[in-house]
């Protein structure tokens, strides 16, 4: 698929979508938003696709949230107003905000503020690289800091969301204590980053393509709902999953001592 504001590319059952503004340090304009929901439509659509990696162009940068030249303009704003949360393309940005439940991979190979933390908010797997940092400039520039923190506060402690959201930027979250505080699930030199999350990527791509989606949804969606509905759920979605091939062809495909031939999930 060919994009402006992004790169995508599929192989061995991985989609690779990289953020592809790096002059502006990746900072998604009105352009980038929609064209992600395109490539989250892709990844969701295709077949061949099991899981995804997210990473930004260039070494500086990951992504530094909405371009401030587009909230200046006004052209954005004036765009997108009067949009419920749902229907802005600035909540479409994720996998998890456009429902996609292959799983997803984010290599923050730079910088990462503001709008970029619904990227690592919404994430499955987090690697960052040794140079990686990770704060919230809203309050500077006069914006409440709430969405991406609301969604950082379901996967590190209370104190450092606050801290990052009242700090403005005026410090920095390393990629050392991000690891720390389990904001990050490894630090790694720039140059291993993406190939680490193709290894892990590959290692996911191997396994049932529906149970990996059913997996993730399950334990996603079990976090806006009490422990007991949310073992209803899940319930449900076992009995429901009985029905999928891939149950008797993986047990087939480990007595017989090959590969299974897993059937493609398309959301």
């Amino acid at each position: 698929m060919e994009f402006e504001t992004l790169l995508y590319d599929v192989v061995d059952g991985v989609a690779t979508i990289t953020l592809n503004r790096p002059k502006r340090h990746n900072a998604f304009n009105l352009t980038m938003a929609n064209e992600l929901k395109q490539a989250w439509d892709a990844v969701n659509t295709d077949g061949d696709v099991v899981c995804a990696i997210v990473t930004g162009a260039g070494e500086k940068a990951f992504c530094t949230g909405m371009d401030v030249a587009d909230v200046a303009s006004g052209d954005a704003p004036k765009e997108t107003a009067g949009q419920s949360r749902k229907d802005a393309p600035w909540f479409q940005l994720t996998a998890i905000q456009n429902k996609v439940w292959k799983p997803v991979i984010t290599a923050v190979n730079g910088m990462c503020c503001g709008g970029g933390l619904h990227f690592i908010a919404d994430s499955d797997l987090i690697l960052a690289a040794d140079n990686a940092s990770f704060f919230d400039t809203h309050v500077k520039v006069g914006l409440i800091a709430g969405l991406e923190p609301v969604g950082l506060a379901r996967r590190i402690p209370l104190e450092a969301v606050l801290r990052m959201a009242f700090l403005g930027g005026s410090e920095r979250l390393g990629a050392a204590e991000a690891k720390t505080l389990g904001l990050v699930g490894e630090v790694l030199p720039a140059a291993e980053l993406l190939p680490r999350a193709r290894e892990l990527a590959g290692k996911i791509a191997q396994h049932s393509p529906t149970a990996l989606a059913r997996s993730k949804q399950c334990i996603w969606e079990s976090l806006d709902a009490g422990l007991d509905q949310a073992l209803g759920d899940t319930w449900d979605a076992i009995v429901e999953h009985s029905a999928c091939p891939d149950l008797e062809e993986g047990s087939k495909a480990f007595v017989e001592k090959r590969k299974p031939r897993w059937v493609p999930y398309t959301g």
